[in-house]
């Protein structure tokens, strides 16, 4: 399978914010000891088991690096890979491939994490109608990139950032004084600017879950940190007149039993804020 470029300016301008920071004035190393035409061979391999992702990614970076490098991709991003799967195949200027190497190895292991994380969470709610999203606790910097490798991982996304959504928080509601008040003066804003957004309400207990549904213009309701059986007494209470979120602490060994509460979405930080990279490394096989 032969690699195609990433159809996303932000994500080539994040790689190439990568390369400045890593190879800075030149590969001081390789420049020495490799010949200028030195012609490389390179295998990418996984030393773990896990979800691959940030192959494309990949490519692009050593097409950046050295337009005249050859990346061939052997599986597709989103595949379930084990340890010893040889995933993309590099041919060209070794000096390329080496200047190349840890940035393009940096975007793969991390996204392969996240998507990994990811798609065990997916898993633990299968059969139910809850999907798994993330959080806005994304490396920064790196939110796009993140955020594609939980969509990989088969979850969905939540908000790129503070404009393309309404949420109003716990901070919001003390600052309007109460969540009526907040929701009115989002829903008047909006209308005032001619924006259509979806507007969501985080909610701390039952109280608060009644009153967001008095309020008008509400697509989302969160349900913050609540014990199992609040949570399905508030799923009920909300009777699918709007979509409905749990959010908070949110664990592998408890969002199944969070699922079948009966809620949309469920919101986990930890896929991006607390990755674990999956293993994988570059192997140099020859060089002429």
């Amino acid at each position: 399978m032969s690699s195609e470029p990433v159809a996303d300016g932000r994500i080539t301008r994040v790689i190439e914010s990568a390369l400045i920071e890593d190879i800075g004035a030149g590969d001081v190393t390789s420049e020495a000891v490799l010949a200028e035409d030195a012609i490389g061979f390179a295998e990418i391999l996984c030393k773990g088991d896990g979800v691959i992702a940030g192959l494309e990614v990949a490519a692009e970076v050593f097409a950046l690096v050295d337009p005249g490098l050859r990346v061939e991709l052997l599986v597709p991003d989103g595949s379930a890979v084990r340890k010893g799967d040889i995933v993309a195949r590099v041919r060209g200027s070794a000096k390329g491939i080496l200047q190349g190497e840890r940035t393009a190895l940096n975007f793969l292991q991390r996204m392969s994490g996240i998507a990994t994380i990811t798609r065990a969470y997916v898993n633990a709610v299968a059969g139910t109608k809850a999907s798994i999203t993330d959080t806005r606790k994304t490396a920064p910097g790196l939110r796009v990139i993140d955020k594609l490798a939980v969509r990989l991982g088969g979850g969905v996304n939540h908000r790129f950032g503070l404009d393309d959504m309404v949420l109003i928080k716990d901070n919001h509601i003390v600052a309007a004084g109460s969540i009526t008040r907040a929701v009115d003066l989002c829903n008047t804003s909006l209308q005032a600017r001619g924006l259509h957004l979806p507007l969501e309400v985080e909610t701390k207990n039952l109280a608060e879950v009644n009153e967001a549904l008095q309020c008008t213009g509400i697509t989302r309701i969160m349900l913050d940190n609540f014990p199992l059986d609040q949570m399905a007494v508030a799923v009920r209470r909300i009777a699918a007149r709007v979509e409905v979120e749990a959010s908070g602490g949110i664990t592998l060994d408890t969002v199944r039993a969070v699922a079948e509460t009966g809620v949309d979405v469920i919101s986990v930080g930890a896929l991006t804020h607390s990755v674990r990279a999956l293993d994988i490394s570059l192997e140099l096989s020859h060089h002429v």
